[in-house]
């Protein structure tokens, strides 16, 4: 839906001025995977690496965003959906900005994905899939939440009630039960730069 009798304002300070400054480009790095597959954790070292480097960035967290913007949203499918657009709205913004937004959402249906891909436009928006086998997301949790889930306690749960569906084009996969934090965040960043996003004083190999 859109807003009736609106006009969209033009600014005169544009993107390309914005990045100019910022002295990198705009991008969306849009993390997906399991709960406890280390999205967050992995973002946010990320972010670290990327601001010691005097990059303007954010993250956005599932968590944190339900205790604001999508708080008044369920789990239900359709309230995921849309969690998952009003975060992609959020999210062009801190773009627009020329700012390297992260997100950290379970994010689990690929038209989802897809909706927040073409908002944005594919160029700027970097899929990462936070690959981890279930069992191993388990034994991580450490909310608890996977025990409530499989106790009937939690409806929804994404990979014990609810399915998850995992990108079939994403432009990384960083298998987190096998690689250190250090290594995932490693080839995060080497993507960054390959792709033109950021350029750091020593580039990854």
């Amino acid at each position: 839906m859109k807003s009736s009798n609106t006009i969209w304002h033009h600014a005169t300070v544009t993107r390309a001025r914005r990045e100019k400054l910022n002295g990198h480009k705009g991008a969306l790095v849009w993390f997906t995977g399991l709960s406890g597959s280390g999205k967050s954790t992995l973002a946010h070292a990320v972010e670290e690496r990327l601001h010691q480097e005097n990059c303007r960035t954010f993250v956005l967290d599932g968590d944190n965003v339900r205790h604001g913007l999508c708080a008044d949203l369920g789990f239900s499918d359709e309230a995921r959906s849309e969690n998952i657009r009003r975060v992609g709205e959020a999210a062009k913004l801190f773009v627009e900005a020329g700012i390297v937004v992260l997100t950290a959402f379970i994010s689990p249906f690929e038209d989802d994905r897809d909706r927040v891909r073409n908002l944005v436009g594919a160029g700027d928006f970097i899929e990462i899939y936070c690959q981890c086998p279930l069992e191993v997301c388990e034994e991580r949790d450490v909310k608890g939440l996977y025990k409530r889930a499989r106790a009937g306690e939690i409806a929804h749960f994404t990979g014990i009630s609810s399915p998850y569906e995992p990108p079939r084009s994403s432009c990384l996969v960083v298998e987190t039960s096998v690689l250190s934090l250090e290594e995932s965040v490693d080839v995060v960043v080497a993507l960054l730069q390959a792709r033109g996003i950021v350029s750091l004083a020593e580039p990854v190999q």
